[in-house]
């Protein structure tokens, strides 16, 4: 385990590490004989970053020791392509079968296996469910404990799943759940993990996973490489891939797997679930939304949003600066710092359409934009554009379709 400490002998009371430290995790305290003071680190604000460990070259009184980086003996023993099939309640999270559909298309190109790992209780009879998406092989944790989700035993399983296992690639939704959950498995196993994934290929040569995503605000695309570690795990954004197509047709094997309930560590106890009422659509699955941004000029415009939603049946999205103004609420935020979507139609009112608002609907199959700037990104991408003010432009739509 890495940790970093002070060698009281040589420690002066400088301060200088003080200085350098952004996370504020250092202190200076009295000495009981009071001829200067001694720095004292507290580890859980340090990330050992090392800035204190350079400010200190003169003194050499702060020490940082970190694990060893731990390398696969042989990466080619690292074989088949895995997804994390998320449920809860029993239902499968439906990123899962996005997941599901690139893992297919990953696999295929490396000539491997799609595997899925599912877990829960009662839980088993979805596995030929995941068998008829595209998975060759379900591995199924099935047992009482296992009833709600907790980091802790779930984390435990799968990461001793890997080890045994070896699978090449692990694919999971970026989800709440796939948030807190991925990261534990990944230190587990030592390996690394990229997060809020919009894009995978794969290089054949190297095996390399190419993982693409937002990076400084949004702002570029990166494509991030796990060169020396096994697996390569990445977590993926709803409605960023297509659904694999379901073929009842399908076969595939169920992997039953159990555990010593005795020898499961859990440090968290579940009191209560509380489901979330508040939002009343749900934005990722909206066949149709309309969006409003900046171009609305005002709170009141999203009245003319919300009756243009209304007379097509769709949802209400927005940009961040329309939630950042405080003109809706954040659960219509659609972006990359909101939802990502990809609906039948999206309408794009007075949307300029900024990269991180583009990286969150830009799969929609039909893009309809209404904008004064035919210049801007917006117009640009979509697939219909509307040149013109909103406020004249959106009435005499829904006047339309009322007749």
């Amino acid at each position: 385990m890495s940790k970093i400490y002070i060698i009281s002998e040589k420690c002066i009371g400088c301060g200088l590490c003080i200085k350098v430290c952004p996370f504020a995790a250092i202190t200076l305290i009295e000495r009981p004989d009071k001829k200067q003071k001694l720095a004292v680190i507290d580890e859980l604000k340090c990330t050992f970053c090392g800035a204190c460990v350079e400010a200190c070259k003169k003194y050499q009184a702060v020490v940082m020791e970190k694990d060893a980086c731990v390398l696969p003996d042989d990466k080619s023993s690292y074989k088949n392509v895995w997804v994390y099939a998320e449920q809860r309640h029993g239902e499968i999270s439906s990123v899962v079968y996005e997941l599901l559909g690139k893992g297919r298309e990953l696999a295929d190109k490396l000539s491997v296996k799609l595997c899925a790992v599912l877990m829960g209780h009662k839980v088993e009879n979805k596995s030929q469910e995941l068998i008829y998406y595209g998975a060759d092989r379900i591995y199924v944790f099935d047992s009482e404990i296992l009833n709600e989700f907790q980091d802790d035993p779930y984390s435990e399983l799968l990461s001793g799943l890997i080890k045994d296992e070896k699978p090449e690639i692990i694919l999971m939704g970026a989800t709440n759940i796939g948030r807190s959950f991925a990261s534990r498995v990944a230190a587990k196993i030592y390996t690394g993990l990229t997060a809020d994934c919009t894009g995978l290929d794969i290089d054949p040569e190297t095996r390399n996973l190419q993982q693409t995503r937002p990076a400084f605000g949004g702002n570029i695309l990166a494509t991030i490489l796990t060169k020396n570690h096994r697996p390569q795990m990445a977590t993926v954004r709803h409605k960023v891939f297509k659904k694999a197509e379901r073929i009842e047709k399908r076969e595939g094997e169920i992997v039953r797997k159990s555990f010593d309930k005795n020898k499961l560590k859990n440090r968290t106890q579940f009191l209560q679930f509380v489901a979330d009422i508040s939002q009343k659509v749900n934005l990722a699955e909206a066949d149709i939304i309309v969006s409003g941004g900046r171009g609305l000029g005002k709170p009141e415009g999203f009245q003319l949003i919300e009756e243009f939603a209304k007379a097509i049946g769709g949802a209400v999205g927005a940009s961040r600066s329309a939630v950042d103004a405080g003109w809706i609420p954040y659960s219509h935020q659609v972006g990359q710092t909101g939802r990502t979507v990809a609906p039948k139609l999206y309408i794009a009112c007075g949307i300029s359409g900024q990269i991180q608002h583009l990286v969150g609907m830009q799969s929609s199959e039909i893009i309809v934009a209404i904008n004064k700037d035919p210049e801007c990104p917006m117009m640009k991408l979509a697939t219909y554009a509307v040149e013109g003010d909103l406020y004249n432009v959106i009435p005499e739509i829904i006047k339309q379709l009322g007749k």
